[in-house]
């Protein structure tokens, strides 16, 4: 069986650095890696994870907590994850995390506790202080993504806002009759991202010095969500807006497609713009502000692996806002 002693010969480099270019721990130059994978390969050669963390006393696998795998914004933060980790040698195990319940406790008692991770990534999920301190006693560097949690630095965009420069914009066209479509204030997502889109638009609406009374309609974060809604506001002449602010992309398709089915025409009778950055929104020509979701990933596993490096800091609780941009397509015009 060919050892790590095998490629460093064959490349012509000392094991030490051979080590470092396949475990991706430590510097080596691109050519130096390079070389070193292809003498590894030629000979056959695969790095034993066991023997590797015997060594150093990682396991190279970084835990992930999340609380949806299906819809589209935690789809595109996980792929990004993983690929993120794999290009630096990690491994990711994923743990579809459900409100608080035994399952939930299971989660953190039992599969994050006894189980060996060099990290944890948080996703969506907002921490109980119990399971935060828990991980911190275990020692495992933790990050979160979608808003803040005590004691862990955590990535997240200003929903409010992003949700106030979509209002601004439909303002700033001429709008003063717009209408703010968006998840249901009972049935929250955890950091309270339904309030806080709606305190966005309240605020610009409230700037401009126009009322938000009945302003307001909740539907689910989905397509077939924006489309009911659309369909009842829309089919009432009487009530209709000439311009409507949706609380993601999602909502927004689901509304212009209503829209469109009811005859009306967008933008010229019908603004409608969103927030997310779907890859469906260029194809339906809408307006939308773009949160990045691989970047908020590449950003949240660069903060964990920089916390695992020899004689690397803690990683510093706080927040660090992802940044955002207004991408005008046609789905918004001035008024007619």
């Amino acid at each position: 069986m060919s050892a790590i002693a095998d490629v460093a010969r064959l490349a012509g480099v000392a094991k030490a650095t051979a080590s470092r270019a396949l475990s991706g721990r430590g510097y080596v130059s691109e050519e130096t890696r390079l070389k070193v994978v292809a003498a590894a390969t030629m000979i056959g050669y695969v790095a034993s994870p066991n023997a590797a963390s015997l060594v150093t006393g990682r396991t190279q696998s970084v835990g992930v907590i999340i609380p949806f795998i299906s819809r589209w914004f935690f789809a595109e933060i996980l792929e990004s994850i993983e690929q993120a980790l794999l290009a630096r040698g990690y491994d990711m195990t994923l743990y579809n995390l459900p409100a608080p319940s035994e399952e939930r406790e299971r989660v953190f008692d039992f599969f994050l506790a006894r189980k060996r991770f060099d990290g944890v990534i948080s996703v969506g999920v907002e921490l109980a202080d119990s399971e935060v301190q828990l991980l911190h006693r275990l020692g495992r560097p933790l990050v979160g993504i979608g808003g803040e949690i005590p004691g862990v630095h955590t990535i997240a965009i200003d929903d409010i806002a992003a949700a106030r420069l979509a209002t601004e914009h439909l303002l700033s066209l001429g709008h003063t009759d717009i209408r703010h479509i968006g998840g249901d204030q009972i049935d929250q997502m955890d950091f309270a991202v339904h309030t806080k889109r709606l305190t966005g638009f309240t605020h610009a609406m409230h700037a401009a010095g126009l009322p938000t009374d009945g302003c307001f309609s909740p539907c689910a974060f989905t397509v077939p969500g924006g489309y009911d809604v659309g369909l009842a506001l829309f089919g009432d002449p009487h009530q209709r807006p000439t311009a409507v602010f949706a609380a993601s992309d999602e909502i927004a398709i689901g509304l212009i497609i209503a829209a469109r089915e009811l005859g009306i025409q967008v933008p010229s009778e019908l603004s409608v713009i969103g927030i997310d950055g779907h890859p469906c929104a260029e194809m339906f020509r809408l307006t939308t502000i773009e949160q990045h979701p691989r970047n908020q990933a590449r950003m949240a596993v660069e903060s964990l692996l920089a916390a695992l490096e020899p004689a690397a800091e803690p990683v510093a609780a706080g927040l660090t806002r992802a940044p955002t941009n207004l991408v005008m397509r046609s789905s918004t015009s001035a008024p007619r």
